[in-house]
């Protein structure tokens, strides 16, 4: 019989800090796709694989580091859990908070919210709190809630977030072989490159500043390297870019409009200890990145997900892509959304044709 996915917990309890009789939250999260991309590997001369994370429950990346952080608060007496969000934490948080029986507070930007992750926050009967401000007065607003009150925090600056988010590093070394040469990320508040390199520097052995101390999560390696790390940032929105906050961060990508990250450090180490680095790319080139791996790769993904490939674009065009190399680009969410970006100008309204098998064919110009 097939194996059947049950979760990351259960998949990979021997690498988390979770005991056998700890409750775990889940709506089976993890086990994405990872895509060989052919017409990616062609353009940049190396072998180019999408690990999918629009593939996990609420669409994104955020139900990993979800499923342990709401875990983690099981065994607690906390009933009320918040975050500061631009679009999936809180979805996720919302969905999650439901499977465990809690009650869900998002504090988010006003306007600055695509509307199917709105709706995902809504539909999951989320308490909102908009505030005119950005993401990072949104967070600065949570940090002060859940330090005073008892509300568990689950924004990534919450340990128990990143644990979860490992695992996908685990995945793509158990779906290759091995860890890849190169791995590339969206960098927004930097909690999933941080991520990565601790799921990576485990699975060899090894710890990193993020990881928890924990003599159980130390299992033998699987792995006989680490990959370098290239996190790839919008331009008007690249603290790490420009060494410093950006008071007022601005593009088109929602999901990485995050001017002041609050996992800056572990971020920072993830580059330096890989020997990887951090650049920043135009919405123009995000939004042709999204077409053309949509368009020839078969993947749609949200504005922000595609920062990663075109960060490989504009990397290969540079020539910094070392020929016939494997590497990954994580694509961080699902297309559908935000798919007023995604369709810009197009039609949405067509004129209909007579329901015959004549009209269409002549439609199809066939």
């Amino acid at each position: 019989m097939a194996h059947q996915w049950s979760g990351l917990i259960n998949e990979y309890r021997e690498r988390l800090p979770f005991s056998d009789n700890d409750p775990v939250v889940t709506l089976h999260e993890g086990g994405t796709p990872l895509v060989y991309a052919r017409a990616l590997s062609e353009l940049v001369h190396a072998d180019v694989y999408v690990k999918v994370e629009g593939a996990n429950p609420t669409g994104s990346f955020k139900d990993r580091g979800m499923t342990t952080a709401i875990s983690q608060v099981k065994q607690t007496n906390t009933q009320i859990v918040a975050c500061a969000s631009t679009g999936n934490t809180s979805a996720s948080a919302a969905a999650y908070a439901v499977a465990a029986g809690l009650e869900c507070a998002v504090v988010l930007p006003a306007g600055k919210i695509a509307a199917g992750k709105l709706a995902q926050a809504i539909v999951h009967g989320a308490k909102l709190v908009a505030v005119d401000g950005n993401f990072d007065d949104c967070l600065n607003i949570v940090r002060e809630l859940t330090s005073s009150y008892p509300v568990a925090l689950v924004n990534s600056v919450n340990p128990y977030r990143l644990q979860g988010q490992k695992t996908a590093a685990f995945e793509v070394v158990d779906a290759l072989g091995d860890a890849p040469d190169i791995h590339v990320l969206p960098v927004g508040n930097a909690g999933n490159i941080s991520a990565y390199w601790m799921g990576y520097n485990e699975y060899a052995g090894k710890t990193t500043a993020a990881s928890i101390d924990d003599s159980a999560c130390s299992p033998s390696p699987v792995s006989t390297k680490v990959p370098q790390m290239w996190g790839i940032q919008a331009w008007g929105a690249a603290p790490f870019v420009l060494g410093h906050p950006v008071a007022e961060p601005e593009t088109v990508a929602t999901a990485i409009r995050i001017g002041n990250p609050a996992s800056w450090d572990y971020a920072q180490a993830a580059q330096s200890d890989s020997n990887g680095w951090i650049d920043r790319v135009t919405d123009e080139e995000i939004l042709s990145a999204q077409a053309l791996l949509a368009a020839q790769v078969g993947i749609f993904v949200e504005p922000a997900s595609a920062a990663s490939i075109a960060g490989l674009i504009k990397a290969a065009n540079e020539g910094k892509v070392p020929e016939g190399k494997t590497i990954v680009c994580t694509v961080t969410g699902n297309g559908l959304k935000d798919t007023a970006t995604a369709l810009g100008n197009a039609p949405v309204d067509f004129e209909p044709i007579a329901p015959t098998v004549d009209a269409a064919v002549n439609a199809l110009g066939l």
